[in-house]
């Protein structure tokens, strides 16, 4: 990626593994901080990443993002700035259980999700508008810090990060489950252009990896 004039660029990473990563389990607000490798993984992309020079540091409170986001701010000396806006998406009596286990106890909630339809998930849950509406603005608020050419790290969580995508690309909510889901540690990219902003890298990072999160 150039840093040649080019207008500010947003880097949407994802968190490092965790143990209910590994179990399928639907993390959502739960705090789960990372696994061992889900360190290695964070300073693994912390390295690459830092060859973007970074011009702020923004992450999720919490920790297994804060974790990750730690590794990035250790290599560049930035500062790291906790938003509970940048938070996985709620999804009430979700959390905690496995996939197969929401396909058993709410077999027509998770029918209908699947299906695309705007879904309380777990009774009281958040909808991916309502994650968007409350994430955006923190991630807008620290473009407008930026230089003109500065580059914006947003570590969070592979649910967020699909609609923040969504809402910042102007696609309808019905389209953000077009976006692959993020394999740990690996990002997005926007560009903003003359047309607003565009995608320049989806799920970058590393070699082709299972996805194993929230929303699979």
């Amino acid at each position: 990626m150039s840093r040649g004039p080019r207008g500010p660029r947003i880097v949407f990473w994802r968190h490092g593994q965790t143990s209910w990563n590994l179990e399928s389990r639907f993390q959502g607000t739960t705090d789960i901080e990372l696994t061992g490798q889900g360190v290695q993984q964070a300073q693994r992309a912390a390295r690459l990443l830092s060859g973007l020079r970074p011009d702020l540091l923004i992450s999720s409170d919490l920790q297994r993002a804060r974790r990750t986001a730690a590794e990035l701010a250790e290599v560049t000396g930035l500062d790291v700035r906790h938003h509970e806006g940048l938070r996985e998406t709620f999804a009430g009596s979700w959390q905690g259980l496995t996939n197969a286990e929401i396909r058993e106890r709410f077999p027509e909630e998770y029918e209908a999700w699947a299906a695309g339809e705007p879904v309380r998930r777990g009774g009281d849950g958040e909808l991916a508008t309502e994650v968007a509406d409350r994430s955006v603005p923190v991630v807008l608020d620290a473009v407008g810090k930026l230089p003109d050419d500065g580059t914006l790290v947003v570590v969070s969580h592979g649910g967020t990060i699909r609609t923040m995508l969504g809402r910042l690309l102007d696609m309808e909510p019905d389209q953000w489950e077009r976006f692959g889901g993020l394999s740990n540690c690996c990002w997005s990219v926007l560009g903003q252009g003359t047309r607003g902003w565009r995608l320049l890298e989806h799920n970058a990072g590393t070699l082709p990896q299972p996805v194993i999160g929230d929303d699979t």
